[in-house]
């Protein structure tokens, strides 16, 4: 932008320094030369502007009127369009202005109406605003999205300590260790934690006061730093360790970096007692340039942050969906909360009636005397009120208030079968034999872990099943599993590694005995939920591995046979009665899904090549009563092995599986959305395998079954190109025979035949003429002698 003052420096301050009385002009110098140091002689006179502007803006060429530009006086536009200044002109006269014209427009229509900028000119049309010092401007956009929400970060990234250097640090490692190992991309860990309290695999409501009740030498005790390149926290906003991660991501794609970031487990080291550091650990890769990549291999695939499977409460568990995303831990403090509320809110709402019922009784005992019959109505219809509003505080108390309204509808169960029931009964009892014989060694902590469980399971006794809803089952249990833990663990002293293997012979046994009553209870939805899911992934028999962008080959045998048995042990799921031995059928599977991707890939498997595998396995195998089985795990499993562990891992992961199958799109196995619906409808089906891949060992029919169906494809398409080449001919020759019957008529109409009748015919040469008897008689032949 030129601008150009019109007045001589002031002579009282030297070097031309300006006076206070000149500040309200002091703005942006520019960077062109003025027409002073050009050289030029400027007018001394104030200039004067027509009252129709034209302006030249970097460029683009606007027209406005000039109280529009004066409409606020104090900023930059109003003050060099004041008289005071002078402003160059270009050679068709417009004001110039050496200043980006794209978003004045967006200025201009804030200065006539008020009118504000889309979204996505937001930002932009701000540093237009701030350079032109247009405060109200500036005040409505900072109020508007994006830059609201970026004040919001603001505020949250300045409770976090270091976070400008930390994330300095990230892009100065990154770039050192991509120039050192001559690579375009480098990984480092980075340690993301919102609270300082490590957690134990069975934590007490009496440890957790060490908290907030920690001497000095306790703390001490507790001082630790992971092994990673940067760590962030702890703080205390309400933003939890994803609300973090994004600001990261964010940050650093604004500096030209390509990120993403999983997370790859928990620190997990022993701190002291049996507490252990869970501070979660995310691995970045920042990747400073991009390879040019085929667009075969730009397909996009199935991505799910490994961040994502963790509780989202940030304790480095990890998390579930029946949960709302939380661990079993912060699900069950979340649960209790949200229960204690619930009661202080009936408590309250009972109270208020209580007070209605006491206000009205007092008012009709105090008029009883002056109402006549109408009031003995009303009367009536006061104490209809109160037994009702009565009978609406007693629900609130009712133990079975969530299926009392159901228990008249509720069916007793068909008894099962006899044989069904001796099975039942000799597998209790062999479970119970091996319980006995493993608590034998423990002496009097088996005793007593005995007579508990026995105690639980009277409690938890078929009658009772009835009166309880799932919920309330699943709670009993799991409570009973974290009593038990945390007596062996206080009282017992007992080792972490054995209260493990007691744990787990505690739900065996329990389960056993209570699996006909809580697996898929006719109170719940689990069976409609197992046949939707189950008609879905029928309706997606189509699917191929390569819309998933499965990295699995299986024409390679030894990969065949893991999908096989990757399919076979999650199927296997449903034949089992222990959550423990459901998680291990499940683990197994996804063993068998690693193991083929590294032998197809003949590296490692990672996260981004598992999830859309497991995908795969899961529609091909179809297991039965899916979602029952995943609920009865969710319930009843012992909850340390759901939160940690390879076991809680795979089962997370099988989750998002079965979630991103249920919300299957076209743009998620990169198909139209025609071809998508075309295959869903049933109308077509992707391409047939080519018999020529078929692997050696497969069966002879099946093969000669795909050669046989390609053939009658091939020749149902040759039938119908003849057939269309055949008609395509017939219309030609028949568009040929007209058009020469045309043209014959066009011509004989143009040139009629006319035939004339027969003229007298010649007489013949030798022929007696009488008309030529005056003729000379022929000249005969003449012979010459010597």
């Amino acid at each position: 932008m030129v601008v150009v003052t019109g007045r001589e420096p002031d002579s009282r301050h030297p070097d031309g320094a300006m006076s206070s009385s000149d500040a309200e002009d002091d703005f942006l110098e520019p960077a062109t030369p003025t027409a002073t140091q050009a050289g030029h002689a400027l007018p001394l006179l104030p200039q004067e502007f027509p009252e129709v502007v034209p302006l030249n803006i970097g460029g683009a060429h606007f027209t406005t009127r000039l109280s529009t530009l004066r409409r606020y006086e104090d900023t930059m536009l109003a003050a060099m369009f004041s008289g005071r200044h002078y402003i160059p002109t270009d050679s068709e006269g417009r004001y110039f202005i050496d200043r980006d014209g794209t978003h004045f427009g967006d200025v201009l229509n804030f200065l006539r109406s008020g009118d504000l900028p889309p979204r996505e000119r937001v930002r932009a049309v701000h540093k237009e605003a701030q350079y032109y010092a247009i405060g109200p401007l500036l005040e409505q956009l900072e109020n508007m999205q994006p830059l609201r929400g970026e004040k919001v970060r603001q505020a949250f990234l300045g409770l976090m300590p270091y976070y400008k250097d930390h994330l300095e640090r990230i892009v100065e490692i990154a770039r050192l260790r991509a120039v050192q190992r001559k690579a375009r991309f480098a990984k480092l860990k980075v340690c993301v934690f919102k609270e300082e309290m490590p957690i134990t695999p069975y934590e007490c409501p009496l440890l957790n006061s060490l908290r907030f009740e920690r001497s000095e030498s306790d703390g001490q005790l507790f001082e630790h730093h992971c092994e990673v390149d940067v760590s962030f926290g702890p703080w205390e906003a309400v933003a939890d360790v994803y609300d973090l991660l994004h600001c990261l991501v964010t940050d650093l794609s604004a500096q030209g970096l390509t990120v993403d970031h999983q997370c790859i487990g928990v620190c997990d080291k022993h701190l002291v007692n049996h507490y252990y550091c869970k501070r979660p650990i995310y691995e970045f890769k920042i990747t400073w340039c991009r390879k040019k990549m085929s667009l075969k291999s730009e397909r996009r695939g199935i991505h799910v942050d490994q961040s994502e499977l963790l509780c989202k409460k940030g304790c480095g568990y990890y998390g579930n969906p029946a949960w709302q995303g939380f661990c079993s831990k912060c699900w069950r403090e979340e649960y209790h909360k949200a229960r204690q509320k619930q009661i202080q809110e009936d408590w309250e709402l009972a109270e208020r009636l209580q007070r209605e019922e006491e206000e009205a009784f007092a008012s009709s005992q105090s008029s009883q005397g002056a109402q006549s019959l109408t009031f003995s109505k009303f009367e009536e219809k006061k104490t209809n009120e109160k037994t009702r509003k009565v009978t609406t505080v007693k629900k609130f108390f009712s133990a079975s208030s969530r299926v009392g309204s159901k228990k008249a509808e509720i069916q007793e169960p068909k008894a099962p079968s006899p044989s069904i029931n001796r099975q039942t009964s000799i597998e209790t009892d062999r479970v119970s034999k091996e319980f006995i014989e493993f608590l034998k060694t423990f002496h009097k902590t088996g005793q007593e872990i005995y007579k508990q469980t026995k105690m639980f399971l009277e409690g938890m006794h078929y009658k009772r099943f009835q009166d309880m809803s799932i919920e309330e089952q699943s709670e009993c249990t799991q409570d009973f599993y974290q009593t038990v833990a945390e007596r062996m663990q206080t009282r017992g002293k007992v080792p972490p590694e054995r209260v493990e293997k007691i744990m787990d012979q505690i739900e065996k046994y329990i389960m056993i005995r209570l699996y006909k009553h809580v697996f898929c209870p006719e109170t719940t939805d689990d069976e409609k939920k197992d046949l939707a899911i189950q008609k879905r992934i029928r309706a997606l028999h189509w699917v191929t591995p390569q819309m998933l962008c499965v990295p699995v080959n299986e024409e390679i045998p030894e990969v065949s046979d893991m999908v096989v048995k990757a399919i076979t042990d999650i199927i296997e799921m449903d034949s089992k009665r222990v959550p423990r031995d459901k998680l291990a059928c499940i683990t197994r599977c996804s063993k068998h899904i690693f193991n083929a991707i590294k032998v197809t890939k003949n590296e490692p498997a990672s996260a981004d090549d598992f999830l859309p595998t497991l995908i795969y396995i899961v529609l091909k195998g179809n297991p039965p009563r899916l979602q029952s089985n995943i609920q009865y795990i969710t319930r009843f499993c012992n909850p340390s092995r759901l939160m940690t562990g390879e076991d809680g891992y795979y089962f997370t992961n099988l989750c998002c599986a079965v979630a991103f199958i249920e919300k299957l799109d076209a743009q998620s196995l990169n198909l139209s959305q025609e071809d998508f619906d075309r295959y869903m409808s049933g109308q077509t089906s992707p391409r047939k395998q080519e018999a020529e891949s078929w692997s050696p060992d497969a069966c002879l029919g099946v093969k000669q079954m795909y050669k046989n169906l390609d053939l009658l494809s091939q020749l149902h398409e040759r039938q119908e190109r003849i057939m269309s080449e055949a008609k395509k001919l017939e219309k030609d020759l028949i568009d040929w025979t007209d058009g020469i019957a045309r043209e014959v008529q066009d011509i004989v109409e143009k040139y009629p035949l006319e035939i004339k009748p027969p003229s007298q015919p010649l007489a013949a040469i030798d022929s007696e003429n009488v008309e030529n008897d005056k003729l000379p008689p022929p000249l005969q032949p003449q012979v010459y002698a010597g």
